[in-house]
């Protein structure tokens, strides 16, 4: 999972975004090792019809939508002729819908036009990226709807994959997510996608600024993630309590009214 390619990126998405050199590198690395990017409806159709997977299969999937993506990791995939999925916020990118509220440099309609023509799957992330389980159900439909329907109006096709913006979800959420017709969704956990899962709950491993190249090694081979990423996990958990409780409360302030 990527966020910005950014050489320079703002405060707000240095820790998460990753160089372009260090992208570049990467996806070298991703090459070695036999790798087969695939896109999240690949995988996904791999999965319920019973057709075999390429060897070794991975996902490189960005997040929210930054201009990074087009500038620095597309010619990057098109040199490896990787396949990726890259998930919107619709309010964030530049343009009609744009809400002013994106953390960095966004990209454009026309560039996810050309990131889709050049074969990166374009997915929803909803439209303004709120943490969707601490949204009542209206306000959560509308933000899964607005993102699949901008998204479909400007493309052409109806995005078939979804990411929870933060990775946050619920039972609601997923459900939800279903029922607005999206085929399959991607959360973060910080582990390798199993089956198991289910289609709405896939994990990912998160790429950072700090992932040197032995890191990113071990990563994509699987190695030593929950070491990697203990520190991730324990603060996870002490939020996920914090988020219940804010929920209680809500649904504790929505009942009296």
């Amino acid at each position: 999972m990527y966020h910005a390619i950014a050489a320079d990126p703002n405060e707000a998405t240095r820790e998460l975004s990753v160089t372009p050199e260090a992208f570049a590198a990467q996806m070298e690395i991703v090459g070695e090792l036999g790798h087969t990017p695939i896109t999240t409806a690949q995988l996904a159709a791999s999965w319920r019809s019973g057709r075999p997977l390429p060897e070794r299969p991975v996902l490189v999937t960005f997040d929210d939508g930054y201009e990074g993506v087009h500038r620095h990791a597309l010619p990057v995939l098109a040199k490896h002729g990787f396949a990726a999925t890259l998930f919107v916020s619709t309010g964030w990118l530049r343009g009609p819908h744009d809400n002013g509220h994106a953390l960095d440099t966004m990209l454009d309609w026309p560039q996810v036009r050309e990131l889709a023509a050049e074969g990166v799957e374009i997915g929803g992330h909803s439209h303004t990226h709120p943490q969707l389980d601490q949204l009542d159900d209206d306000a959560l439909r509308r933000e899964l709807i607005l993102c699949k329907e901008i998204v479909t109006d400007q493309l052409g096709t109806v995005p078939a994959s979804f990411a929870y913006p933060y990775g946050y979800s619920s039972r609601r959420v997923r459900e939800k997510v279903r029922e607005t017709g999206y085929a399959q969704a991607l959360a973060v956990g910080n582990g390798l996608a199993r089956r198991r899962q289910g289609p709405y709950a896939l994990l990912r491993v998160t790429v950072r600024r700090g992932t040197d190249a032995e890191e990113f090694r071990r990563l994509i081979e699987g190695r030593a993630i929950a070491r990697n990423f203990a520190r991730d996990r324990a603060f996870t958990k002490g939020y996920a309590m914090v988020r219940r409780a804010r929920q209680v409360r809500r649904k504790a302030i929505r009942s009296r009214v």
